[in-house]
């Protein structure tokens, strides 16, 4: 027999409950944080490194204090905002001969590189090496192809070892080994002698920051929501940007506080809150205004799964519910040796619940069903991503796991890079369809 899902019912009844909103007012500096970052990257003076988001970044990070890097997929997330830009770079890259079915990001961050041309201004700025992780089927390919191109040193870590529950000393072995091995190459490519001291403080860092958005994300649990995921996006970015960066990670201590405070207040990220609902990809970044269509029926993106766990770590809490990982620091644990901060950065990264997407389709379904519960939704919008191949890796065997579980499911068609794979007239057609198949007409 099928489950029902009902979620909770929320300002339903005699009349329509209104809340009190306002802006962030972290929303300024975050946006200087990320400007910062990308200037950093493009000054000159700097040890440049460019690589993916989900490599270990604190390992550069022991190569000096002057180490910068560009992460190629939210500077390719940015370049598709730009829509003329992105297009070019998209053409640009299909010039050379790489086909588009493959990742957007991928094809943006190339084309741009093709194009010599850098979203911030100016010329792309040259890396000093490439340095990246290994689990999407593009990254290792796609650094490569840069230290060729721009003929600098190019090392890949294999982190796809398997789902976090199987995990064992062996495969945590496996990682450390390639850690140890990169800093040795990474130390003799550049000449520089390796310090641990800046290892060990940039493990701490992204320990913290992860641990810390995902308590963010959890405040979202409140009803009314104190934030909407259009808004996140805005927030998570930076732990895309650098997780490493103290200055980074103690603005994600100041997000916390005032989110809480929002919950405290009462603070709604929108006016009325009847429906909650959630994501699970990338967004097609040129059509962020979807969020704003969805306040017409009075529904919020709570989250999603991919903002919530691709830079958050996650466990499970004494009282059953999913919420921030505890820190090797808050354990008491005093991280001395670079062996003990790449045993304690393997075993965190290689539990990212993004990741497990890439093994099983049903993880992600459970951990779907799980959010659905937890952020008492009324259903999903899932994304049926052509530009990301791992995001949308068994998105059909979630949608079907969801409508076994009773939680409705709306999904569209897109790519989150190239707005020419994008029909918007019939997405807006669908989620119209959606809502009304809900019972929330537009107010």
């Amino acid at each position: 027999m099928m489950a029902t899902f009902t979620g909770n019912d929320t300002n339903m009844g005699a009349g329509l409950k209104r809340y009190p909103t306002k802006p962030l007012d972290c929303w300024k500096k975050a946006k200087e944080l990320r400007q910062r970052y990308y200037e950093q990257y493009a000054a000159p003076g700097k040890l440049r490194w460019a690589g993916s988001a989900w490599a270990l970044d604190p390992i550069p990070a022991g190569l000096g204090e002057d180490v910068v890097h560009l992460t190629g997929e939210p500077y390719a997330a940015a370049i598709a905002f730009n829509k003329d830009f992105a297009v070019r770079c998209q053409e640009a890259a299909e010039a050379h001969g790489w086909a588009r079915d493959l990742c957007a990001y991928f094809r943006t961050y190339i084309g741009g590189m093709f194009l010599d041309e850098y979203a911030f201004g100016g010329k792309y700025p040259k890396p000093d090496f490439c340095f990246t992780g290994h689990i999407c089927c593009t990254h290792g390919k796609w650094y490569e192809l840069v230290s060729e191109y721009k003929k600098v040193p190019y090392v890949a870590i294999d982190v796809g070892v398997g789902a976090s529950g199987d995990l064992n000393a062996n495969k945590i072995d496996y990682v450390v080994n390639q850690a140890h091995e990169a800093i040795e190459y990474l130390s003799k490519a550049t000449g520089r002698e390796y310090r641990d001291d800046l290892l060990i403080e940039a493990c701490k860092n992204l320990f913290r920051s992860t641990s810390t958005w995902a308590k963010v994300c959890c405040l979202n649990k409140n009803i009314p929501a104190p934030l909407d995921e259009k808004s996140m996006h805005s927030l998570y970015v930076l732990g895309t940007l650098d997780r490493t960066d103290k200055e980074f990670a103690d603005f994600y201590d100041e997000v916390l506080e005032e989110v809480k405070d929002r919950v405290a207040q009462g603070i709604a990220a929108i006016p009325v809150e009847r429906c909650r609902l959630m994501t699970d990809s990338q967004p097609p970044w040129y059509f962020l205004h979807f969020y704003r269509y969805l306040e017409q029926f009075g529904a919020v993106s709570v989250g999603s799964f991919y903002v919530n766990t691709l830079e958050g770590a996650w466990e499970d809490k004494p009282d059953g519910t999913w919420g921030a990982r505890t820190t090797p620091m808050e354990k008491g644990i005093e991280i001395r040796t670079r062996d003990q901060a790449l045993r304690l950065l393997a075993e965190w990264e290689l539990s990212r619940p993004q990741w497990q997407t890439f093994y099983d389709p049903q993880l992600k379904t459970d951990l779907l069903i799980r959010m659905a519960k937890e952020w008492s939704l009324k259903g999903f919008i899932l994304h049926y991503n052509r530009g990301c191949e791992g995001t949308s890796s068994g998105i059909a065997e979630n949608r079907l796991g969801l409508m076994k579980a009773g939680i409705p499911v709306m999904t569209y068609e897109a790519n989150m890079g190239d707005e020419r794979e994008f029909d918007e007239p019939r997405t807006l057609a669908r989620i119209d369809s959606f809502m009304e198949s809900l019972g929330f007409p537009k107010q």
